[in-house]
């Protein structure tokens, strides 16, 4: 690697980065030097210290030039989601909201890596965080909090530009298990097997640890059978959120009642009679009622994911979209509403299973800081494709069908915990 870059150009404005942690091995130096390069700019190393063990933090002090005052703004910038850190640090820049709603023009556009911001000379970690938010600094607490777009309320002092804001990327040996053996790669070429049992690895070790497990899934967790499976999950204890949308829950309660999905018998695969009416008359039911709960306490519901859901306690949020039928009265059908509540819900989850869904899962994925450990199985891998292109990056994904993974994946929980083989 050469040390420095477009050596025949002659920069007037220069700015002095350093970048701390685990570069080497996270490719974050390559990543930064490649960012400058790209946008037009030239660096210099000036320091290098590379840790000698796995363990030991790297360091570099680079100097980053370019031809313009405003270029060299947006390079440091750029590089600045990737942790580097301008040496001559001077507090975050505040700005009143102007009004509700809004962020103020030049607004900082958050990422979902830890972040901190300096006030008063000292660095303080922002609360909250999530990707495509603002900064919110509360100068009576000492505290700083992403803040959404529509929760900004008019004199909310707002973080603008990049100054006295500092990114700490997740190093690519925190990420350790299933995460280190099937990298962020999406291929229908992993071994499957092996891939499963690391995921069941690494759900055991999320409830040992006193995380939270929470699984973002599609209705074809129902059509293709895979309920019960499903519903084993959640008796064991391994389950603490569900997030769906109406159309999980009606075919969940429609095979509860019906014995159907989608009017189909998915014992003989074979269309009932009359059986494209069976989910309406299942969420009829259930709005008769007065709701899924109601509905498990009077003995309607009787069996399925809602049903063992209010049983053991799994909390749950159903969030409606323009095609839904009904819907259920539990369906949150105010997107905006829906948004907020996965927010509050999802900040101590520590391990999040996406099955089968990409609309949710996307949803989901934008909600979650870089820390939480994703895994998204799909038979369409476009579905990871979509989260890590969005800036999910922490995800990893499985292609292969919902039946088979949730079966094996449950094998493989109770053959850990048992210390047996799991059957094959």
């Amino acid at each position: 690697m050469s040390a420095e870059a477009n050596a025949d150009r002659s920069p007037t404005y220069v700015e002095e980065v350093e970048l701390r942690g685990h570069i080497i091995d996270s490719l974050l130096l390559p990543k930064i030097l490649d960012c400058i390069t790209a946008a037009g700019g030239s660096f210099l190393i000036k320091q290098i210290t590379v840790g000698q063990h796995r363990s030991d933090p790297s360091f570099a002090l680079i100097e980053v030039g370019a031809p313009s005052a405003e270029q060299l703004q947006d390079i440091v910038a750029t590089i600045g989601d990737h942790g580097a850190v301008p040496t001559h640090s001077q507090d975050a820049v505040r700005q009143a909201a102007d009004m509700d709603g809004a962020f103020p023009q030049g607004f900082y556009s958050t990422t979902n890596q830890r972040t901190e911001v300096r006030v008063g000379g000292r660095w303080i970690a922002v609360a909250d965080q999530e990707m495509d938010c603002g900064i919110m600094i509360d100068d009576k607490q000492g505290t700083a909090r992403c803040i959404p777009m529509i929760d900004v309320v008019a004199g909310m002092p707002i973080v603008i530009g990049h100054a006295g804001v500092r990114v700490l990327p997740e190093e690519r040996q925190a990420q350790g298990r299933v995460f280190e053996f099937m990298s962020s790669d999406v291929s229908t070429e992993k071994p499957k097997g092996a891939a499963m049992r690391q995921i069941a690895r690494e759900i055991i070790h999320a409830r040992r640890a006193g995380g939270k497990i929470c699984v973002v899934g599609g209705p074809a967790i129902v059509h293709t059978g895979s309920g019960e499976h499903f519903c084993r999950l959640i008796r064991a204890g391994y389950l603490d959120l569900l997030l769906a949308g109406n159309a999980l829950a009606t075919h969940d309660i429609e095979q509860a009642m019906f014995g159907t999905s989608l009017g189909v018998h998915l014992e003989q695969g074979q269309l009932a009679k009359a059986g494209h009416e069976h989910h309406l008359r299942a969420i009829n039911q259930i709005r008769r009622a007065g709701g899924i709960r109601r509905a498990v306490e009077e003995g309607i519901l009787t069996s399925g994911i809602m049903y063992e859901c209010v049983r053991h306690h799994v909390d749950y949020l159903l969030a409606g979209s323009i095609r839904d039928d009904g819907p259920l009265p539990e369906v949150v059908t105010d997107v905006l509403e829906a948004q907020r509540i996965m927010r509050t819900k999802l900040r101590d989850i520590t391990f999040c299973l996406m099955i089968a869904t990409t609309l949710h899962s996307i949803a989901v994925g934008n909600l979650l800081p870089s820390w939480v450990r994703v895994v998204c199985v799909d038979i369409n891998p476009s579905t990871a494709i979509k989260l890590n292109d969005r800036g999910s990056f922490q995800t990893v994904g499985l292609v292969t069908d919902v039946q088979p993974f949730l079966r094996v994946l449950v094998q493989e929980i109770e053959a850990l915990e048992s210390d047996t083989p799991a059957s094959s």
